[in-house]
């Protein structure tokens, strides 16, 4: 059974940075493809960012040159380094896996494993 559980999330100041974690088991990690995605109240679930299952990534436009994924494959872990938070970061983040994303892409209707999100508050 795959379990993904997040972690890491908090309230911050914008110009802050935080990290989020994602605990990954219960299938062979290094198979899947992983993604971060977020959804703030009254919004679309959108996608961050994606690791594929080759190593390559993939980030949304709001996102690029402020946000690294990255995974640690002996911890079963993924990670996103959130830097330079904006207002407009505010949002539940969740996790998500899958064996059969290709191409690769940010659309959450093409993932089946979801973790049950964190919440990160972004001031002005």
């Amino acid at each position: 059974q795959v379990r993904l559980v997040e972690s890491g999330g908090g309230s911050v100041q914008a110009g802050g940075s935080l990290r989020l974690s994602c605990e990954a088991s219960g299938y062979t990690y290094s198979n899947y493809s992983l993604a971060w995605f977020r959804q703030a109240p009254g919004k679309e679930r959108e996608g961050v960012a994606l690791v594929d299952s080759d190593g390559s990534t993939m980030y949304a436009d709001s996102v690029k040159g402020r946000f690294t994924i990255s995974e640690d494959n002996a911890r079963n872990t993924l990670y996103l380094q959130m830097n330079s938070l904006k207002p407009e970061d505010t949002a539940l983040y969740y996790c998500a896996a899958d064996p059969f994303i290709n191409p690769p892409e940010l659309w959450y209707g093409a993932w089946t494993y979801w973790g049950q999100g964190t919440q990160v508050t972004v001031s002005s």
